[in-house]
């Protein structure tokens, strides 16, 4: 979904930075699978859809989970890392999907490329990174087919891994990082979290349905790698911004050899929320 965690609509990436980034869409679709399936099953449709555009698709966490609930439809996915689309498609070859994913690089801020007209637009946690998303939003209304559905995802936060006391020496620890981590996005992502209801209906959109699932996911080994790869990824946004005490104590969570490093807990859990806002096109 990013960049956040899971975001991905409009960056671009390259090297390690572009593998840690594919990386942690994958485990993030790994460990919230059920959670986008019940999204989906949510989602109003008066019949089955047969054209399906994923707008910053990732790694293909949408695409491959709308694949499987309509395998009748065809899938065009959209995203700016080559990368990204190269893993997606590698994963399409590897389900055989390959006749049902079409791959489409593109920068949605800088150009519109020719999507076809699909009857539902999926669009999970990219919205937030369009420089104009009043825009975006006239481009799927135009788009899409007469009474087809636009599906939006939107993260309420970054996710919580840690429980409250921890790191035991501490306290506070994780909160005091997300404070940080707002303030970043405030300034960088100001449309993440942002309610998306009435922006769609100035775009010309009538809001069918609007729901809020709260993720409470367990510990695994699954968990903790996306709980490691997160605050990784949190670190490089948070680092100046925290007390020397706290980077210590956050650098001993992040270090897999130490006794309370993230890959050596058994107290983790993932605890968010997300909001999906499902909009028509008359």
């Amino acid at each position: 979904m990013t960049h956040s965690a899971h975001g991905h609509g409009g960056h671009h990436g390259h090297g390690h930075a572009a593998d840690d980034q594919a990386d942690i869409l994958d485990l993030d679709a790994e460990v919230l699978a059920e959670h986008t399936a019940s999204i989906i099953e949510w989602l109003p449709f008066k019949e089955s859809p047969r054209q399906i555009v994923d707008l910053g698709c990732g790694t293909g966490a949408g695409t491959l989970a709308l694949l499987a609930r309509f395998p009748d439809a065809h899938v065009t996915a959209v995203d700016s890392s080559p990368d990204h689309l190269h893993r997606l498609r590698e994963k399409a070859h590897t389900s055989g999907l390959d006749d049902r994913v079409r791959t489409v690089r593109a920068d949605l801020d800088t150009e519109w490329p020719d999507l076809g007209r699909p009857d539902l637009v999926w669009a999970s946690a990219s919205m937030h990174h369009m420089a104009d998303p009043d825009r975006t939003l006239r481009q799927v209304h135009g788009m899409l087919a007469p009474g087809g559905l636009f599906a939006v995802v939107e993260l309420a936060d970054f996710p919580r891994f840690l429980p409250e006391d921890a790191p035991e020496d501490r306290p506070g620890l994780e909160e005091r990082c997300h404070a940080a981590s707002d303030r970043h996005h405030a300034e960088h992502v100001p449309y993440r979290g942002a309610d998306w209801g009435p922006k769609l209906t100035a775009a010309g959109f009538t809001v069918e349905g609007e729901r809020t699932i709260t993720v409470s996911t367990g510990h695994s080994e699954a968990v903790a790698r996306y709980a490691l790869s997160a605050l990784q990824r949190m670190r490089g946004r948070v680092a100046d911004a925290l007390s020397s005490e706290d980077l210590a104590a956050l650098d001993r969570l992040l270090d897999p050899s130490a006794p309370e490093g993230i890959l050596n807990r058994d107290d983790l859990t993932i605890r968010t929320e997300r909001t999906t806002w499902a909009a028509r096109r008359p």
